[in-house]
């Protein structure tokens, strides 16, 4: 690992380190995305202390750079940290800290920000199935056919298609021959999954994303594992799929999101 700036504070985690990261912030439905990118190495980690037991920590998608995530109580750390992160727009940390993050980062950037609850639901308990005739699963068999569609619908921290497809589950709804809707797993880890859905406007309201979701989220339950479901308290649609489907709330988290508007 580089240490740079103040004493403690580590930058650009490398392999071994990341890992040691992931071991710290343990599987939990809201670690899920940040231990699947750390145990894969398709991230950069800033860590304040020794990566084992850290004092704060943010975790930057390689996909994603513009939506990192960040781990401790302590706003002025974060702080810290971020200032080494680069092209980020947003940062997702605990509902306590995110006010004062806000405060510090529009006091030193001469920003606003503005903040948005991410509601976190986990499915532990029987499925409630939907079935649709045009939703189904895919595989590595169908990598053209995901590939063609637009990135919105292949969404995810895989990387690529293929690892999405052969270490993960994808099912979408097809019409005429081009996928309108998907549901995935975004990301992860021993004990959980986290799934992702997406829908094209001119296709949604038919039930499209709860029949893919369902799949989905049968498959994961089928391999041990716990189906999570993350959505922006302003995502009604998102929010009304995952209560259809039996999700029930956990625990929720506030992005700090710089307003250039």
């Amino acid at each position: 690992m580089m240490q740079s700036g103040n004493a403690g504070f580590y930058h650009h985690l490398d392999l071994e380190g990341c890992r040691s990261l992931a071991d710290a912030l343990g599987d939990t439905p809201e670690t899920v995305d940040a231990v699947h990118l750390l145990r894969r190495g398709m991230c950069k980690a800033y860590v304040a202390g020794n990566p084992s037991r850290f004092d704060g920590a943010i975790v930057q998608p390689d996909d994603w750079p513009a939506e990192p995530t960040g781990f401790g109580s302590d706003a002025q750390v974060l702080w810290e940290l971020l200032r080494a992160v680069k092209r980020w727009d947003c940062i997702l940390v605990d509902s306590e800290c995110a006010p004062v993050l806000g405060a510090i980062i529009e006091r030193e950037m001469g920003v606003r920000v503005r903040y948005v609850d991410e509601v976190c639901h986990v499915l532990n308990r029987p499925l409630m199935t939907f079935h649709h005739e045009a939703v189904r699963q895919i595989g590595v068999a169908d990598l053209e056919l995901l590939q063609s569609a637009p990135p919105e619908f292949r969404a995810s921290l895989w990387g690529s298609c293929h690892p999405l497809l052969s270490d993960g589950f994808v099912a979408c709804a097809i019409v005429s021959g081009q996928i309108v809707a998907t549901a995935l797993t975004a990301a992860r880890s021993e004990r959980y999954a986290d799934i992702g859905v997406y829908t094209h406007e001119d296709f949604r309201c038919r039930g499209f994303a709860t029949a893919a979701a369902s799949i989905v989220a049968k498959r994961v339950q089928e391999a041990g594992q716990t189906p999570v479901w993350s959505a922006d308290a302003d995502n009604p649609p998102s929010l009304r799929v995952a209560h259809k489907l039996g999700f029930t709330e956990v625990s929720r988290r506030t992005y700090v999101i710089l307003d250039n508007k």
